[in-house]
Formats: C-alpha cells, structure tokens, sequence
C-alpha cells in the first residue's frame, strides 16, 4: 500500500506501527525499506501461534489438525529510520520486545532525504486524500 503509507509519510509519522501476520523471512527486508523510505521507526508486531491455540469447538478443526504445529513463526521486531534493526526479528516463541528509541534520529534521517518533500516532486504529481 505505498499511496497509504505516502500519507502518512505527509503527516510526519515517527513511529509505524504494523500488526501483522506476515511470517515469512522475506517481509523482513520490506520492513526495513519502509523504516527508511518513510524515515521513521518502524514497529512489527507479527503474530506467533500454534494450532495448539485455536478453539476445540471449531468447525473446521479436521482442516486445523493437518497444519504444523507452529502455524504462524512471528518476525516481531524494531527497525529504525536508516533501516537497521534496533531489536532483531523473534522467531518461533512468544516475546515483548522493548527498546529506547533515539527519537533524534528522525529528523536526521529527514534532513538526508525528505521523500514527501521536494522529491516528490509536486510540480508533476499530486496526491489526495479522503479523510472522511
């Protein structure tokens, strides 16, 4: 979704924070673009569960019951503006994952490269929002 994430690149967000259900190791190297794209941290907090946790009374428990026993691996982890991890991707196991964030590197970041501001070139393209 870039045209969304433009949006809130325009509203100066400094901290992004994406629940999520992307487990695959690939969604790692996206996080970390869209920490330096839009030079902010960005939080992912992606799901760890194993079909263990899913209701008995489910109807389609047959279907549930031919899945591996860890259904979605996680990834949680913090990047911040320049793209590095701050705390690396959690795998395979329920964790909180804190960290202090030097909120100063944001507009550090900002100053190198502002892709909301003259690279956006305004004078070729536009970008509208609904905010009903």
């Amino acid at each position: 979704m870039p045209l969304a994430r433009v949006a809130l690149y325009e509203k100066g967000v400094t901290i992004y924070i994406s629940p999520n259900t992307n487990d695959n190791p690939e969604w790692q190297a996206t996080i970390q673009h869209i920490a330096l794209e839009g030079h902010c941290y960005f939080i992912n907090a992606d799901m760890y569960f194993t079909k263990d946790m899913y209701p008995k009374d489910l109807h389609c428990q047959d279907e549930i019951d031919k899945l591996s026993h860890i259904v979605c691996r996680g990834g949680s982890c913090i990047v911040d503006p320049y793209g590095h991890y701050v705390t690396e991707p959690v795998w395979d196991k329920e964790e909180i994952i804190y960290a202090d964030l030097d909120m100063q590197k944001v507009p550090m970041c900002r100053m190198e490269l502002d892709p909301c501001g003259h690279y956006a070139r305004p004078d070729v393209l536009e970008l509208k929002i609904n905010e009903k």
